[in-house]
């Protein structure tokens, strides 16, 4: 279905003002070139409203919008939990681990773990790193996002990535992270406007007309089976998202991996004023992932009565959009292309920060600041070609493609969530131990999905974080060698918050309680 003339206006109107305005706020003073403070974390100057819309504008893209709202369509709202956990999740990095890297001054989480390791510790994670964001991430993100253009507009899956990619670099290329985030907030608006003007839409249709909270009421009654956020055993999506183990399980590994120590989402806090307002920044998040669900996960419920004969669950969201009056889905499809491009920027700024600040840098020390800018610049186009290219092979026979990320994903977080937690809050811990949990998560996961396959990935995660923290003890013990030499002293770590972000958190809390009593 091809799109409208006023649909694609708005769109082509979006895409202007958007790389005008990255370029307004990427401007430097008359004399002052970008060194890599300015362009890897935006000088650390970001206000709290920067942090909080970046970090959501990077983690909801294509492989969220598109990926979660399949998963909608075939599992049903406990799909909801990787969002709602993600807010409380938030709360916790914000007081416990953010304060902690703010004190030491990184540029990149492995420049982290070599100032508490060791310098293998940081060249291991800095290409494992490069290597999930470029080959599972960026393509993740590139295939989806032109799989919904191909849908809406007709668009060639290929030039469909070539044009995400071209305008992903046109705005953030030349800024860095201050392009990145200082026009994320616009992104955020427009996804929140359009994504809630998407779902209204679709509920007003369930309900024939007769409003948004008639057509939920009629969904939930319709498809009772779909609003139930912990699955019984007998439900046949239960390996994906099992039980209780989601509350207290696997998928907490899962999100204080993602939320505390990944690169392209933790890199917004670190380029803050200060520790407080990047906690502001975190708070203001977190009541944002409470506001996803309704955005991303309701679509592609109500696609299971308004498109019920998908070929691909993944479909979902773009069928949703074609069923939008004329004006109103071209402000959608700029909110969708908003999330998908300020993924890729970010991505893609966070793999040149890794690959300029924790490799090249290291073998090169001796260059200048506009040299290692301009390296970064290279990284990022670089990395865009490589995932345009690898895009289909690897994602192209995929029914969901969230829940494909999620699962390879897994195989890994158990380990660094381990390394992280263990190097920041027990001092013995030493760096061959701190390799053992990281290595040792890939294959302890590996063996698991060998001999036990039945046994839900998500339960494998919270497992394999186990066995890793065990390994890690066990050889730090056996070494003997005491505190480390490169600890945390936590002592001189301020972890106190203020007033505001202890209402806010109380407040978050409350909200999940009371999503979850409703639909237990």
């Amino acid at each position: 279905m091809n799109i409208e003339t006023l649909d694609l206006a708005v769109f082509v109107i979006y895409v202007i003002a958007l790389i005008g305005i990255a370029w307004w706020v990427s401007r430097e003073k008359k004399g002052h070139e970008k060194d890599t403070n300015d362009y890897f974390l935006a000088g650390s100057s970001l206000p709290w409203w920067a942090i909080g819309a970046s970090l959501i504008a990077a983690n909801i893209s294509a492989e969220q919008i598109i990926g979660m709202s399949g998963s909608g369509y075939e599992i049903g709202l406990a799909i909801a939990s990787y969002e709602w956990m993600a807010a409380l999740t938030l709360i916790i990095v914000g007081k416990y681990f953010l304060p902690i890297f703010l004190k030491h001054k990184i540029y990149t989480m492995p420049q982290f773990l070599e100032q508490r390791y060791d310098h293998r510790v940081r060249m291991l994670m800095a290409v494992f790193w490069l290597a999930v964001y470029i080959f599972v991430n960026l393509t993740a993100v590139l295939w989806l996002g032109a799989l919904a253009i191909n849908t809406i507009a007709g668009v060639e899956l290929m030039y469909g990535m070539i044009f995400l990619g071209l305008f992903s670099l046109a705005y953030s290329l030349y800024g860095g992270l201050k392009a990145v985030a200082m026009t994320d907030i616009i992104q955020v608006v427009l996804l929140v406007i359009g994504g809630l003007f998407l779902s209204f839409t679709a509920l007003d249709m369930i309900s024939g007309g007769n409003g948004a909270w008639q057509g939920f009421i009629d969904l939930t009654e319709r498809l009772p089976g779909k609003f139930d956020m912990i699955l019984s055993e007998d439900n046949p999506h239960y390996k994906s998202l099992p039980g209780i183990s989601v509350l207290i399980g696997g998928m907490w590994i899962m999100n204080l991996s993602y939320w505390g120590f990944n690169q392209y989402i933790i890199q917004r806090t670190l380029a803050a004023k200060s520790v407080s307002e990047a906690q502001k920044g975190i708070v203001f998040a977190a009541f944002l992932k409470l506001l996803m669900p309704l955005i991303v996960v309701l679509p592609g419920i109500a696609a299971i009565i308004l498109s019920p004969e998908l070929d691909k669950a993944d479909q979902a969201y773009p069928s949703m959009m074609t069923l939008m009056p004329v004006g109103l889905k071209g402000l959608i499809f700029a909110a969708l292309v908003a999330a998908i491009v300020s993924s890729l920027a970010s991505m893609t700024n966070s793999v040149s920060t890794i690959f300029t600040m924790d490799i090249y840098k290291d073998r090169r020390p001796d260059k200048s600041q506009h040299h290692y800018v301009t390296v970064g610049r290279i990284v990022s186009f670089l990395a865009l070609v490589i995932a345009m290219l690898v895009a289909k092979p690897l994602l192209g026979n995929f029914d969901q493609a969230f829940q494909y990320i999620q699962e390879f994903t897994g195989f890994f977080t158990p380990g660094i969530c381990a390394l992280f937690v263990l190097g920041m809050f027990w001092k013995k811990t030493t760096a061959n131990g701190g390799l053992a949990a990281a290595l040792g998560s890939f294959v302890f996961s590996l063996l698991f999905w060998i001999f036990l396959p039945e046994l839900p990935f998500i339960d494998r995660v919270g497992i394999v974080f186990l066995l890793c923290v065990g390994a890690a003890v066990a050889i730090s013990l056996v070494q003997n060698k005491g505190a480390h030499p490169n600890a945390v002293e936590l002592k001189e770590v301020q972890f106190g918050t203020t007033k505001g972000f202890n209402y806010a958190s109380i407040a978050v809390v409350a909200i999940l309680i009371a999503f979850y009593a409703t639909w237990w």
